[in-house]
């Protein structure tokens, strides 16, 4: 049977040849007996059966990879217009801004700026000062603060200060000291002032760290201590503890020579701290108000507005109120909330009525704290944190 035929040898085939083979093609629409045409077909092409063998020809592949490496060459193009791997023009760099926070959740805030609050902390000309607590501490030559603390837990803790030797710094013992409170209204481990809460720390430390020295005393005031190091990591840690207004606060020495941390702990006897501070006291009182927990009980609340929320959230949201003389909320300290909560809370506590609180006859300011939302559970916080200052960060 005879065919019209435009046949062309591929060179690709006659490479295969050695093997008695040959491939030829055709295009199919130029064939006038399509009956006559056998062996498989592939996207137009028909082959033809040589010597009663079908032979898939590497001119087949080559044709195939040639379609494959178009196609790719189309998609290099639209994805280098479109900026995406294959992109020759890349897009301007955007900076990130400096000092900001681009995802924001549940944040620390006060109703005012006036009032002193917890973090609220600084570091100049080389003295550690926090209005709330009245504190005051020089700190030794060549220790710098790089960074600032993080916003409070929802568990009521601080880290107050983070300090420790520059980085032009020469010596081998760097260390680092560590400035924390936690809110005694908020923890969620069983001990209601600093003594209790060492004590928890001292009796929870971990098989691999080692107690050693015991507390000292320092400018005539002494603090709750605890002293102990890691034979593993070859670090010492030295931990002092007062309470101020319903508070422990801890300072947290860290170093490699002991000797060098004992001389920077014997540096706090330069540390100025109110009247009140004492490891089982700190209740406020004087020119600040008396903290009492759970004031905002109902033997204690005469009027009282539950607040509307706007959406439907699972955080706990502590809060530090100050009440005043006359029973009104004077100011409301958001220790972690969302900007919504934060709204429709203060809206509902200044509406509030306490009943005035009397301190030997005399009419006194309160500060207390209320939990909202789902409180975290005691048990559980207790298990995970161990309270261990270690676990918080070490520095250089």
């Amino acid at each position: 049977m005879r065919l019209d035929l435009q046949e062309a040898w591929s060179e690709t085939a006659n490479r295969q040849a050695g093997t008695g083979q040959r491939a030829k093609w055709f295009r199919a629409s130029e064939a006038k007996d399509r009956d006559a045409l056998e062996g498989p077909k592939l996207r137009g092409f028909e082959w033809e059966t040589f010597e009663g063998e079908n032979v898939q020809s590497g001119f087949a592949r080559w044709l195939a990879a040639l379609a494959l490496f178009v196609s790719l060459s189309a998609f290099g193009q639209t994805a280098a217009q479109n900026g995406g791997d294959f992109s020759i023009k890349l897009h301007p760099k955007t900076k990130v801004p400096e000092n900001a926070i681009l995802v924001k959740g549940a944040w620390s805030s006060a109703s005012d700026s006036a009032t002193a609050v917890p973090e609220g902390g600084s570091l100049t000309n080389n003295v550690y000062r926090n209005r709330y607590f009245g504190i005051t501490y020089p700190l030794p030559p060549d220790w710098i603060q790089k960074y600032t603390g993080p916003p409070p837990s929802d568990s009521g803790r601080y880290v107050l200060a983070q300090i420790w030797r520059p980085d032009t710094y020469k010596g081998d013992a760097r260390g680092n000291i560590l400035i924390t409170a936690q809110d005694m209204f908020f923890t969620p481990l069983p001990a209601t002032n600093a003594l209790q809460l060492v004590d928890y720390t001292r009796n929870h430390l971990q098989a691999d760290y080692k107690l050693e020295l015991k507390p000292i005393e320092i400018g005539g005031r002494t603090f709750t201590g605890l002293a102990y190091w890691s034979p593993v990591a070859e670090l010492h840690w030295y931990v002092l503890a007062t309470e101020i207004r319903c508070h422990a606060v801890q300072f947290v020495f860290m170093n490699r020579d002991p000797k060098t941390l004992e001389s920077t702990v014997l540096e706090m006897s330069k540390m100025k701290l109110p009247a009140e501070a004492s490891p089982t006291g700190g209740t406020g009182g004087g020119g600040v108000p008396v903290c009492i927990k759970d004031y905002a009980s109902d033997g204690n609340v005469i009027e009282r507005v539950d607040p509307i929320f706007s959406e439907q959230r699972f955080n706990p949201v502590p809060v530090r109120i100050i009440i005043d003389k006359q029973g009104k909320v004077k100011h409301i300290h958001f220790l972690s909330a969302f900007p919504d909560q934060t709204k429709a809370i203060s809206d509902a506590l200044n509406q509030w009525k306490f009943r005035p609180y009397l301190r030997d006859g005399q009419l006194v300011e309160v500060e207390t704290g209320i939990m909202f939302g789902r409180a975290p559970h005691p048990i559980a916080r207790a298990r995970q944190a161990g309270l261990q200052p270690h676990l918080a960060r070490r520095g250089p």
